[in-house]
């Protein structure tokens, strides 16, 4: 038997969770709700994160620009996305929502940028 707890983060509630596993069966308890359970279940599992961070950004009116990935990114893979991230410059103009790297790290997420960013000289 194995046993593990979480902080849920499906909702407000912040539940404490804990996750036993026996016989290959996960039971959750302490869950408020049913997306706690799945939460719980999940995390033990195959934990996935959302990805925030910057990128640089040449001729932007900023040395760098927010983004977020579209969809959560294994946790095993977030130290190889930001990486990967960290060695990128795009060009500005950026709009809100455009794609900046498709797939990244093969995890089929796309990152894209959070906010809107002119060109110096279009100021």
């Amino acid at each position: 038997m194995a046993e593990k707890e979480f902080v849920c983060i499906a909702c407000p509630n912040s539940c404490k969770l804990t996750v036993t596993e026996t016989d290959g069966e996960l039971t959750v308890t302490g869950a408020g709700c049913k997306r706690g359970i799945c939460h719980g279940k999940n995390e033990y599992t195959n934990p996935k994160r959302m990805l925030t961070t910057t990128v640089a950004i040449t001729h932007g009116i900023h040395p760098r620009i927010s983004v977020v990935s579209d969809g959560e990114i294994p946790r095993e893979k977030l130290a190889e996305c930001l990486e990967y991230l960290y060695g990128c410059q795009v060009q500005a103009p950026v709009c809100r929502g455009d794609v900046l790297v498709s797939d990244i790290c093969g995890t089929g997420v796309y990152i894209r940028a959070s906010r809107s960013m002119k060109k110096i000289n279009d100021i």
